[in-house]
C-alpha cells in the first residue's frame, strides 16, 4: 500500500467497515442466542440449527478481534494524519499527560471547561485530518497549561 494523501481516509473507511461488520456479527450472534433460548424453552422443537455455547463464544471472539483491528486502523489513520500536520506524537502525548495532571488539580469549572474544550478540538482536528483546525486549539492548550504551572517550573 502506498502512502497517499487519501491514506488516512482510506484507513478510516476500512476501520468503519470492520466496525460495521463486527456490529452485524454481534447482532447475528444475539439473534442466534435468542433463537437457541426459544428452542430450549420449546423442549428443542423446531427446525433451526442451534447456536451452541462454544460456537457463540468463538463468534464473540471473532467480533472482538474485528473491533481490535478496526481500532488499530483508526490509530494508524490518526498517526498518518499527524505526519501531515507537523505535530509529533510525542508532543501530543506530553500535552495530553500534562492536561490529565492539570485536570486532576483544577478547582475552577471555567478552567476545566477551557482545557477540555481545547483537548476535544485538537482530537477533532486530528480525526478530521484538518491541520488548519489544529493550530489554534493546540496553542490555546499550551497557554492554558503553561499558565497553570507554578512560577519557576517549566
Amino acid at each position: 500500500m502506498s502512502l497517499t494523501a487519501t491514506l488516512p481516509h482510506d484507513l478510516e473507511r476500512l476501520a468503519d467497515s470492520l466496525s460495521a461488520s463486527a456490529d452485524e456479527l454481534h447482532a447475528r450472534i444475539m439473534r442466534g442466542i435468542r433463537q437457541q433460548q426459544r428452542l430450549v424453552g420449546n423442549n428443542g422443537l423446531g427446525g433451526a440449527s442451534p447456536l451452541t455455547h462454544g460456537a457463540a463464544q468463538a463468534l464473540f471472539e471473532n467480533e472482538v478481534a474485528l473491533r481490535q483491528q478496526a481500532n488499530s486502523l483508526y490509530v494508524d489513520a490518526a498517526s498518518h494524519t499527524l505526519e501531515g500536520m507537523g505535530v509529533t506524537l510525542e508532543e501530543l502525548l506530553r500535552l495530553a499527560a500534562e492536561a490529565r495532571a492539570t485536570i486532576r488539580r483544577i478547582e475552577r469549572v471555567k478552567e476545566l471547561a477551557g482545557i477540555s474544550a481545547d483537548l476535544l478540538a485538537v482530537a477533532a482536528a486530528i480525526a478530521a485530518a484538518r491541520p488548519e483546525n489544529l493550530v489554534a486549539p493546540l496553542e490555546s492548550l499550551k497557554k492554558q497549561l503553561a499558565a497553570r504551572q507554578p512560577h519557576g517550573s517549566a
